[in-house]
């Protein structure tokens, strides 16, 4: 049995970007107890009813399943997360020790609004907001991005991972983009440790409004789930996705609900949202198919999404399509031996091989040379007198020496010939 059988059996660069965090457009009012028969709120949650979600609902809610929330953190008061926290870390050091503590001053309400969508508990069985999987569990794990952590990003990362997978998370969410396709790599053993251990990893795909063109990692790590964005007509997103040929599959991402760390509940936009509302329908999978892994998980969601008409699969702006919760609980789909998103390990093995596996410099083996002996000396000859030439002071010293003396002569001579001659010369005749 898998671990994830286990857990259902026994009841789980330069600078990072918050994958489409667009600031809320306007609050919408909590609504009270008896107002059960018209929630603003429950209502204005279309793709519950658009994306088969309460249709799966009759199946299961995901129980037994767990979803590590990596972001900044999930805020302790709303009554919507009341029962759904199960545990926690802060890895920014610059949180509280349970990652319940927003993170940010700007986007500390981000991660609450994530966990939202994904199994908010709602104010009541008709009122609040309520998530995707409305009785999975929930992991804080709280990050800072940029500046705000002395703990590098891409450390960060890493080690929320690994305490994701050591905490029995079985989906794991990262609403985030690095705006680059590459990755460091910390991030190969981390996820890796995350696909050995079978769990499934749903990223966002980011959002054009926040200046990504292209997805970025970790949406280009092989046997992630992307997710992409579509507006409330199943349109893909302008502002609020962007495209790329790693992406999955594509869920709302405009018009979206979120639940602040103060209980207030807010409307927002992208696939930082859609990515909770894809890892919501995984919980939903992994519960009523606790048997299977999570590259069969992946498999039945993608296998089961809707295809944009006209669009050939996979495309870089929907992926294999629109999910679809109903159809990903109730079809029939063949089960895969490996992740149809990809193989980390084998990327790893392709690319990184001349990094890992490359072989030292050779290095030259001594030996011994046989060198020739030198001829003899010549022997020395008897001491001669210090006053006698010998034949080198005449060749090097005498003779270059008389040469120039007698040329010197001879110049002069001709010099002191030329001068009478013309005194001789100049002399007035007598009469």
């Amino acid at each position: 049995m898998t671990r994830r059988g286990c857990a259902a059996t026994i009841g789980v660069l330069v600078a990072a970007l918050l994958g489409g965090l667009v600031a809320p457009a306007a609050a919408v009012a909590s609504p009270t107890p008896d107002a059960a028969a018209a929630d603003p709120v429950r209502a204005a949650e279309y793709w519950l009813d658009d994306y088969g979600i309460r249709d799966a609902w009759r199946t299961t809610r995901g129980e037994g399943v767990r979803i590590a929330v990596i972001d900044t953190g999930i805020g302790r008061g709303p009554v919507e997360f009341a029962g759904a926290v199960v545990g926690g870390t802060d890895v920014s050091d610059i949180g509280a020790p349970d990652g319940r503590l927003p993170v940010g001053a700007i986007d500390g309400n981000h991660g609450s609004w994530v966990a939202s969508l994904a199994a908010a508990r709602g104010t009541g069985p008709d009122t609040g907001m309520i998530g995707v999987a409305p009785a999975a569990e929930l992991l804080s794990v709280s990050i800072g991005v940029g500046n705000s952590s002395p703990v590098p990003f891409a450390e960060q990362i890493a080690e929320a991972v690994r305490w994701s997978v050591d905490n029995g998370a079985d989906i794991i969410n990262l609403s985030l983009t690095t705006n680059t396709p590459d990755w460091d790599r910390s991030w190969d053993d981390a996820f890796l440790y995350a696909f050995d251990n079978d769990v499934v990893v749903v990223v966002a795909a980011g959002n054009r409004g926040t200046g990504t063109t292209r997805v970025g990692a970790p949406a280009t790590i092989p046997g992630v789930l992307a997710v992409g964005g579509v507006d409330p007509e199943g349109r893909a997103s302008v502002e609020a996705s962007t495209q790329g040929i790693t992406i999955g599959v594509a869920a709302p991402s405009e018009n979206l609900l979120g639940v602040s760390a103060d209980g207030r509940v807010v409307s927002w936009n992208g696939t930082s949202g859609a990515a909770p509302i894809v890892a919501g329908v995984a919980a939903l999978v992994r519960s009523a198919y606790p048997e299977l892994d999570a590259a069969n998980v992946i498999n039945r969601i993608i296998a089961t999404a809707r295809p944009v008409p006209g669009v050939a699969v996979p495309d870089p702006l929907y992926g294999y399509g629109l999910i679809d919760a109903s159809a990903a609980l109730s079809a029939t789909v063949p089960e895969v031996t490996q992740n149809p998103l990809g193989d980390l390990a084998e990327w790893v093995r392709l690319y990184r091989r001349a990094e890992s596996t490359s072989a030292p410099e050779p290095q030259p083996t001594p030996s011994t040379v046989e060198v020739p002996a030198l001829p003899p000396a010549d022997a020395a000859g008897p001491p001669g007198s210090p006053f006698l030439p010998t034949a080198q002071t005449l060749l090097y010293g005498t003779l270059p020496l008389g040469a120039l003396t007698v040329g010197a002569i001879l110049v002069a001579l001709g010099v002191t010939a030329a001068v009478r001659r013309v005194r001789l010369a100049s002399r007035t005749p007598s009469r």
